[in-house]
């Protein structure tokens, strides 16, 4: 055997190799005086000759966490993911003109079309329902007296069952007003008389137990629950139909059998068209595209936004929220069960005072997903 053709073909077949598991990918840039590239950040530290051959040099003395031969390295730490939260879909993020879907009865061009970006996030697939809420005032009452006091949150925190009775005039509003919250017929069935400071207070309490939980399990903390902003209350509405007039997509209000596709006031006077006199439960009727019930009717929902005749010239177009703390109106979406169809289209907006209860109006929540959203 010629020992020499076969060092010189094996010689050749390391040099290949080497040529292969050191070439830049097509996603790296090329390095420029002898600095190491942005995207090997994050990555194991190799020794000098890096890759396939790092096992031939000497990993040199490991300073400090995060430092190695007196050099700053950056590593992704172990352990974190954002798991999807118990009742929530994940939205994915994109951008879509933001504003009024159909002509506007009113005439009083309040919300220009613009076009927006919104980021991934989480949200609550149907409106919290009394079940939900009843926990929370269960928790103040029982951890939170000695600190809130018990006064404070019956009145700010408790939802008003008497709104069934002052929303309307000359309205019996019973059996509602003695049973619609506790009652568990209607556990499942959206909180109203809650307002949107006590939303913002039951989304905090609710970020205090996820995340009190978490760290008692070693894991990292999720972001804040909170109310969504109009812009993601709007993208989410749409189901991925950026031109979507209402959730389900189409501009009409019943399905090829005839079937309301909400609950709102079809016909005046009669409230139960749809199948229901008042409020239905928080599942009820078919989920848009991306999972969520009633985004239209049922109970018009709280957002985080303060409301302004034209936001347009207030907000940005990259994720945009109004968070004027000195504007006690605050933006209302999705109109209600009390409601006819021009307040359940996905662009109308209306407002409420944020210390007001009414019948009407719950809310639903929404976490920041972190990081790009996976595409199907």
């Amino acid at each position: 055997m010629n020992f020499r053709i076969f060092e010189i073909k094996f010689l050749s077949v390391i040099l290949l190799l080497a040529v292969l598991f050191t070439m830049p990918s097509c996603s790296k840039k090329a390095p420029s005086n002898g600095k190491s590239l942005s995207s090997e950040k994050g990555k194991e530290k190799k020794g000098p000759l890096g890759g396939f051959f790092s096992f031939l040099s000497k990993k040199g003395p490991k300073d400090d966490p995060g430092l190695m031969s007196g050099e700053i390295i950056a590593t992704t730490r172990k352990g974190w993911s954002q798991p999807t939260p118990f009742g929530m879909v994940l939205v994915p993020g994109g951008s879509f003109i933001m504003g009024q879907a159909d002509e506007d009865i009113t005439s009083s061009v309040a919300n220009f079309n613009r076009r927006v970006t919104v980021v991934p996030f989480f949200m609550d697939d149907t409106e919290i329902t009394n079940n939900e809420y009843r926990q929370f005032t269960n928790a103040l009452l029982r951890d939170s007296v000695s600190v809130l006091g018990e006064e404070r949150i019956m009145s700010d925190y408790y939802p008003d069952t008497t709104v069934w009775k002052k929303d309307f005039s000359y309205h019996n509003g019973d059996p509602l007003t003695e049973n619609y919250f506790a009652s568990p017929a209607f556990d499942m069935y959206p909180v109203v008389g809650v307002s949107w400071k006590a939303a913002k207070y039951f989304a905090l309490w609710r970020t205090k137990i996820l995340n009190d939980y978490r760290a008692k399990e070693g894991k990292y903390a999720m972001p804040s629950i909170q109310l969504p902003t109009e812009s993601e209350w709007e993208w989410a509405a749409k189901g991925g139909k950026a031109a979507a007039k209402y959730p389900w997509g189409n501009p009409y209000l019943t399905n090829s059998k005839g079937c309301l596709l909400a609950n709102f006031k079809p016909r005046r006077g009669n409230f139960d068209a749809d199948g229901y006199a008042y409020t239905a439960p928080a599942n009820a009727y078919t989920p848009n595209d991306y999972g969520l019930y009633n985004m239209a009717g049922n109970v018009a929902e709280w957002v985080q936004d303060s409301y302004s005749e034209n936001s347009t010239v207030l907000n940005w177009d990259s994720n945009p929220v109004n968070l004027d703390a000195k504007e006690p109106r605050k933006v209302v979406k999705g109109g209600s069960w009390k409601d006819f169809a021009y307040y359940l289209e996905t662009g109308s907006r209306v407002h409420e005072i944020e210390s007001q209860k009414r019948s009407y109006i719950g809310f639903r929540c929404s976490m920041r997903y972190l990081g790009k959203a996976p595409t199907k």
